[in-house]
């Protein structure tokens, strides 16, 4: 494996070297030590990955996904699966995009839930979500390709410095799509094959749960906190 991780890494620094010859502009030496590190962490990472797992552990994988879920979460680095499912393989049928929509991804989200026939849809929502506040402020510089992608972003206010305001927004949005969805999926909705939950990543503790909780916000459009604690699928005791 050293071997092998080896050889990958001289592939790609030579590969590098070949474009920054052809580039009328060069990386800088301290761009490619950076680059470099960034491949090594991947590396190395996915090498201590493969040796924490027993050797049939992807037997199981092989031959198709049955994922218990479609799960909608935003791009941000700082919302990842092992928040919401210590062992993901196999488990979510991940669409990622900035501000967590569901008209971005539409095909991806039909998907898992019309051909993996998977029996929940999560839509995820975080603190601090950068899309949601590009909504709110509208800065200037953001690219068309960015500001298309913005469009079925649903916000509260345009303070993006309000913390409050951040936080109706983020919930705002997660209820837009949670909306948007659920006008798609009626039918297998009304039926029973389908939930629909919205909830917030929240490593901020705007809840005031504890950083990094997830915060139940709607559940197939019902958003009053008191109602969701009542329903037999998330009232666990």
């Amino acid at each position: 494996m050293q071997k092998l991780n080896f050889v990958i890494l001289i592939t790609f620094l030579f590969n590098t070297s070949s474009l920054m010859a052809q580039s009328p502009k060069p990386v800088s030496k301290s761009e490619i030590n950076q680059v470099r590190e960034i491949v090594r962490h991947v590396i190395e990472s996915n090498d201590e990955f493969v040796k924490r797992l027993p050797p049939d552990y992807f037997n199981q994988l092989i031959h198709g996904q049955k994922p218990m879920a479609t799960m909608v979460t935003c791009a941000d680095s700082r919302l990842h699966t092992h928040a919401l499912d210590i062992h993901p393989d196999g488990d979510l049928f991940l669409v990622r995009n900035i501000g967590n929509q569901v008209s971005t991804a539409e095909g991806s989200i039909e998907y898992g839930v019309r051909h993996l026939h998977t029996p929940v849809l999560f839509i995820i929502g975080h603190s601090s979500c950068g899309a949601v506040e590009a909504a709110m402020s509208k800065p200037a510089h953001l690219e068309p390709s960015i500001w298309r992608e913005l469009d079925t972003i649903k916000v509260t206010g345009n303070n993006s410095d309000d913390r409050a305001q951040v936080k109706e927004s983020v919930e705002s949005n997660v209820n837009h799509q949670v909306s948007t969805a659920l006008k798609k999926y009626a039918t297998e909705v009304k039926e029973g094959h389908l939930t629909l939950i919205g909830g917030v990543y929240d490593f901020r503790n705007d809840y005031s749960q504890g950083s990094g909780r997830l915060v139940l916000i709607n559940v197939n459009g019902e958003t009053n906190p008191a109602e969701i604690k009542k329903m037999p699928i998330v009232n666990f005791k």
